[in-house]
């Protein structure tokens, strides 16, 4: 772990000071408890954690991996795995729920999507549309085309 810093002052006394650097090893480094508060300070407390955990082996790279990259992987999901995954974190809770993904699930499970289902699945959620059984639809279709031809009669 490699420490760096700069004093950055308008008096003159600091003038031609030279950076400061402090290497240690990672052992080294997770006894130091003042280089701790001083990273800490400097970078804040999330990012010490991050350090930390790098010089502890506590890296998961799961959880960095970008969302489309991640949408991709857990649509290759059973849906019991994606239900379980959900409760890992906040992020994956965010990702498994997202209308992104099941758009995606339901795209790649149903033969046709018509224009219809696919407004109905906006309105409602990707999700809501892919676990509403296919009587349910049937009738919430229904009645949107009451809806839609009522409008059109006002009009």
């Amino acid at each position: 772990v490699i420490f760096r810093w700069w004093k950055i002052s308008l008096r003159n006394k600091f003038r031609e000071s030279r950076p400061g650097e402090i290497k240690e090893s990672w052992e080294d480094f997770l006894d130091d408890s003042s280089l701790h508060i001083q990273i800490a300070i400097v970078f804040g407390a999330k990012v010490l954690e991050h350090v930390l955990n790098l010089c502890r082996g506590n890296y998961d790279f799961l959880e960095r991996l970008p969302v489309p990259l991640l949408l991709y992987i857990i649509s290759f999901l059973e849906l019991e795995d994606i239900a379980r995954l959900s409760q890992v974190s906040r992020r994956f809770e965010m990702i498994c729920n997202s209308n992104v993904l099941w758009e995606n699930i339901v795209k790649n499970l149903c033969d046709t999507i018509t224009p219809e289902m696919k407004e109905l699945a906006q309105e409602i959620g990707w999700k809501q549309f892919f676990f509403t059984n296919r009587l349910q639809l049937q009738l919430q279709l229904r009645r949107r085309r009451q809806k839609q031809d009522a409008q059109d009669k006002k009009d």
